[in-house]
């Protein structure tokens, strides 16, 4: 991995926390993820099951964590299985996890290589009553192929079909969503890289260049900074292009007197960063580019301000409608009639802003969390307001990710990244 070590004190809090929420004679089993092939030979890079991960640190293919708190022995209260490695795959593919550095990523005691799991598991099902199935529940998942895990869940129910079942999803969407200081602090490593990054663009972007140089200029500062790149698919849109909401092809010629939106952010560790900045190529925002930015900018901070323990979620999205529709009527894109006759389920500010305002970030860039109970302090948000007008050619999006703190207002984890009009104009200009 290019990341530091992480200490496994996280790890151990995660499981304890974990562990604490099963039920009596319960177990809870967690898959890495598959290598997925693309043909031929080919396969694309391997990413670690997030849930894992959260729960072990070990960031490696073929590795299955088994968690029971009522285990008759206690060795088996906490067993990591490992993919024996020797020195032919140590040639080929690299150093692979021993037993003794899976116990120092994970803290885990036990630990077994991978081909012993179907005796050792049998045993402690005897010992079982339910078990745990980590099913993929997340509010925005759309998974058509079938997962390690899954594959997983089907076979342990025709093997052992008089077990009760339970689900780790709720489980993980209430402790994943409260980030313990060490994730604060991975998260900060990887909004501190993407600052990197940014500040790269405002001294590089310029009339003529290609939205896909812009992208290179960040895979080169986000890789030399020990990220392994992109925590999502970047968003590189110059002019129009802005107006689509999840462009990718990033493949325009940036254009004099054009706006530019940047959704691009850096990964660290596997924790996400997720940053809009919207800035005109030329250096200089016109008049009215400026008022949008400024509209869009106000909504932001006005936002952020509503983070706090015990709002929630569907209420800070109204709120932060109004907020919108205050400065579309400024803008001149509504007015007064198009409020009074809005349609209550599709407002009217939705048609120029038809996203959500904020939402968890951390071990995904769309991150599990609790979303319809009272938002709690450490959970961390992104908020990221866009006004977008096509009739214009122009789309604008400002994005930070802050730390809801037990009083006063939210930690913004991109306090240091250019966001005012006067700044980055300053900047751009420097170069």
């Amino acid at each position: 991995m290019k990341y530091d070590q992480i200490s496994n004190a996280l790890f151990r809090k995660n499981r304890k926390k974990f562990m604490a929420k099963m039920r009596p004679k319960s177990i809870a089993i967690f898959n890495s993820n598959d290598i997925y092939p693309i043909s031929a030979d080919s396969t694309m890079p391997f990413e670690q099951h997030r849930d894992i991960f959260y729960l072990s640190g070990a960031d490696q293919e073929e590795t299955i964590l088994v968690m029971f708190p009522d285990a008759m022995e206690m060795k088996h209260r906490e067993v990591l299985f490992v993919r024996e490695t020797n020195e032919h795959i140590a040639i080929w593919e690299g150093e692979k996890l021993t037993k003794e550095k899976a116990t120092e990523v994970s803290g885990i005691q036990t630990i077994y290589w991978l081909s012993d799991f179907d005796k050792v598991f049998f045993d402690l099902m005897t010992e079982a009553d339910t078990v745990y199935f980590n099913t993929n529940e997340h509010y925005r998942q759309a998974v058509e192929l079938q997962t390690r895990e899954d594959r997983f869940i089907l076979e342990c129910k025709r093997k052992y079909p008089a077990h009760g079942v339970a689900k780790s999803f709720p489980i993980l969407q209430e402790i994943r969503g409260v980030k313990e200081p060490e994730e604060i602090a991975l998260m900060q490593t990887a909004c501190d890289i993407t600052e990197k990054g940014f500040r790269r663009l405002l001294g590089f972007i310029k009339p003529g260049v290609w939205e896909y140089e812009i992208e290179a200029e960040l895979a080169h500062e986000f890789l030399r900074n020990r990220s392994k790149g992109f925590a999502y698919a970047p968003i590189i849109a110059s002019g129009n292009n802005a107006n689509v909401l999840h462009y990718l092809e990033n493949n325009k010629q940036c254009k004099d007197g054009e706006l530019i939106l940047m959704d691009v952010a850096a990964e660290y560790a596997n924790y996400s960063s997720d940053l809009t900045r919207t800035i005109p190529v030329n250096g200089k925002f016109t008049a009215r580019q400026a008022a949008v930015y400024n509209a869009v900018l106000n909504v932001k901070n006005e936002a952020t301000k509503m983070l706090l323990p015990g709002t929630l979620w569907a209420e800070y999205h109204k709120e932060c409608g109004k907020v919108m529709t205050s400065e579309l009527l400024g803008l001149g894109l509504l007015d007064k009639a198009d409020v009074q006759n809005e349609d209550k389920d599709w407002p009217a500010y939705k048609k120029y802003f038809m996203h959500g305002t904020s939402h968890h970030i951390g071990l995904n860039t769309h991150d599990y969390g609790a979303l319809k109970t009272p938002m709690q302090a450490n959970m961390v948000f992104t908020v990221e307001p866009g006004i977008y007008i096509p009739e214009e050619k122009m789309g604008v999006r400002i994005e930070d990710d802050v730390v809801i703190q037990e009083k006063g207002e939210p930690f913004n984890l991109m306090a240091n990244i250019p966001i005012e009009v006067e700044e980055i104009e300053e900047l751009m200009a420097a170069k």
